[in-house]
C-alpha cells in the first residue's frame, strides 16, 4: 500500500523550505553600486569620446569608408547611437535663430490679422431695406426692426 503521505498529497515540511525560493531584495542595492561603478564594467577596455561619426571628414582616409573608422580603432559602447545610421542630430539652426524665426512669423501672422480687421468691412455692400422695417412680421412695435426704405443709419 503507499504511504500516508502520498494519498494526501503532502510533502515533508522540510522539502518545502528546501525547495521554494526566496526574494532577494538586495538587488536594488546591487543595481545602484554597478551604476555607480559603470566607468568599471569595461575593464581595461578604454571607451573613446563619444563623437557622432557622421560629423567626422567623408573624405577622409578610412579603414571603413561606410562607417568613418580605422582599423584596430576602439569602439564606443554606445556604437548604435554614435553610428553613422543612427538618427542624425539636428545642428541646421542654433535655438536662437529657430525662437527669432518663430518670433517673426508670430508678429508677421498677428499684423497680417490686425492689417485685415482695419480694412475688411464689416457690413455688406448694398444693405437691403424693407417696406415698414417688417414691424408686423417681427413681432410689433416694441419688437427690433428692420431698416426702412430712406433711413441710411442702423
Amino acid at each position: 500500500m503507499l504511504p500516508q503521505r502520498i494519498l494526501a498529497r503532502r510533502l515533508p515540511l522540510g522539502a518545502v523550505h528546501r525547495t521554494v525560493p526566496r526574494a532577494s531584495f538586495s538587488q536594488v542595492r546591487a543595481l545602484a553600486a554597478a551604476e555607480a561603478n559603470d566607468s568599471l564594467e569595461t575593464g581595461p577596455y578604454e571607451n573613446p569620446p563619444p563623437i557622432k561619426r557622421s560629423f567626422r571628414d567623408p573624405y577622409g582616409d578610412w579603414w571603413d569608408k561606410q562607417e568613418r573608422r580605422n582599423f584596430g580603432e576602439p569602439v564606443h559602447e554606445d556604437n548604435d547611437l554614435l553610428g553613422v545610421f543612427s538618427v542624425e542630430q539636428y545642428t541646421h539652426a542654433t535655438p536662437g535663430k529657430a525662437f527669432a524665426a518663430l518670433g517673426v512669423f508670430v508678429a508677421t501672422f498677428l499684423g497680417f490679422c490686425g492689417v485685415t480687421s482695419l480694412f475688411y468691412p464689416d457690413k455688406a455692400s448694398a444693405p437691403r431695406t424693407f417696406p415698414d422695417g417688417l414691424e408686423k412680421e417681427l413681432g410689433g412695435p416694441s419688437a427690433l426692426r428692420a431698416r426702412k426704405d430712406g433711413e441710411d443709419t442702423w
